[in-house]
């Protein structure tokens, strides 16, 4: 087991012992394990090797993220790069028939590698135990199918992650991101009595829209996760300049969605969540 959680906690933010939160909701590639989101990623290029010999780059896996898998894959399928190529190599646009064929392709794959990737990120674990101790209840979901999901909860329990609940994006007949199903299922069965308590936390745009579509706080995650793309040896190796592009080039595509907050990893959420509870006690909602 390395030390991607070894980091001191940040301790000058001290939260409310009686919290106005209730609640917050976590992803979890990019958010609260798997540096950089590579898990999903890589497995994408994959797939599509494996399934149709067909070549496609990790910028173009990542432009999706955070949908549903099969959505996922629907949705690199129409990437006008992606679907140029398609069309060069099959003479037509991406078929439901070949998005099965990817995800079944995709599906063994992921569920061979997930718990490689089941590390968490930074101080993850401390800044989600404190929380349970101010009585926040701890939330999640992802754009993982519960066959995955299986998987990755027992492999991130190990390093010590327990979140209250847990849904995966094919747990509910509604569907996945960006709706606000699963995030609204959390708050159900965690016993959230006003969504507003509520606080979203995702590295990728389609789970900070599914954030403000319950109704909730949001915060978008920088460094960490989808869109900047970094893995943790490169995030410790860079110097000021490079995490000033990685950290732009994720905020570019973030705040598209206009996020409450933005922020570089889910070690910076103590002061959030600080602010978030001021803002509360003040009278204000999402």
């Amino acid at each position: 087991m390395s030390n991607l959680a070894f980091n001191p906690f940040p301790a000058h933010t001290p939260l409310l012992q009686d919290s106005p939160v209730q609640a917050v909701i976590f992803d979890w590639a990019g958010t609260i394990v798997d540096f950089g989101s590579f898990a999903p990623t890589s497995i994408f290029v994959e797939a599509f090797k494996s399934g149709f010999n067909f070549d496609i780059n990790l910028a173009e896996a990542r432009e999706p993220m955070g949908l549903g898998k099969w959505q996922h894959i629907e949705a690199v399928g129409k990437l006008p790069s992606v679907n140029q190529r398609w069309h060069q190599q099959f003479g037509h646009a991406m078929t439901s028939e070949e998005i099965d064929h990817i995800y079944a392709t995709f599906m063994p794959l992921q569920k061979a590698k997930v718990a490689d990737h089941a590390e968490p990120i930074l101080n993850a674990i401390d800044v989600v135990n404190d929380l349970k101790d101010k009585g926040i209840k701890i939330g999640s979901c992802s754009g993982y199918p519960r066959e995955v999901m299986d998987i990755l909860i027992p492999a991130a329990a190990k390093y010590g992650y327990h979140p209250d609940y847990v849904v995966a994006t094919d747990d509910l007949p509604q569907g996945g991101r960006p709706a606000a199903f699963m995030a609204l299922k959390n708050a159900i069965e965690l016993g959230v009595t006003n969504v507003s308590t509520c606080i979203k936390v995702d590295d990728a745009a389609p789970g900070i829209d599914e954030g403000h579509n319950a109704g909730m706080w949001t915060v978008g995650l920088l460094l960490s996760g989808n869109e900047a793309g970094l893995t943790y040896e490169e995030y410790q190796a860079a110097d000021t300049e490079t995490l000033s592009v990685a950290r732009e080039k994720a905020r570019l595509k973030l705040q598209k969605s206009t996020p409450h907050y933005l922020i570089d990893t889910i070690a910076d959420l103590p002061e959030v969540i600080a602010d978030i509870e001021t803002r509360l006690l003040a009278g204000e909602r999402p």
